[in-house]
């Protein structure tokens, strides 16, 4: 269960690690490259997030969702981002990683037809092996 403290909730980052799929070392990166920040918390100086943490986290995750690296995400985030913030992108960001993603799915639906082509090919060939 998440800590409680002086009436807001701090996750340390292995609950952050559980409740969101997320890698330690990820989530040790995001805060290498300044993306997320952690305070720290006790003796044992343990990494713990706070609700402004778990947004920014949910917006990394989002961006990286929508197919944006994680140098555009932090290009689009706020930096003074609050709980419910969400990432800056603007129609022209929007219109530029369609195009991206569409492109994306032109060569993986060529890439499938070729794998499946391929496949069944295979399959013809050891269906005519003799056994």
């Amino acid at each position: 269960m998440p800590a409680k403290q002086q009436s807001s909730h701090y996750y340390t980052i292995s609950e952050i690690s559980r409740m969101y799929g997320v890698t330690l070392r990820a989530l040790r990166y995001y805060e290498q490259r300044g993306l997320l920040a952690s305070v720290r918390d006790g003796a044992a100086r343990a990494r713990v997030y706070d609700r402004t943490g778990v947004s920014r986290l949910e917006a990394i995750l989002k961006g990286k969702h929508l197919g944006f690296t994680l140098t555009e995400i932090d290009e689009l985030m706020h930096r003074d981002a609050k709980p419910g913030d969400d990432l800056d992108v603007d129609e022209e960001h929007i219109r530029s990683q369609l195009r991206y993603l569409e492109g994306r799915r032109i060569e993986i639906d060529q890439a499938i037809d070729e794998l499946r082509t391929a496949q069944k090919r295979l399959s013809r060939r050891g269906a005519s092996t003799p056994k």
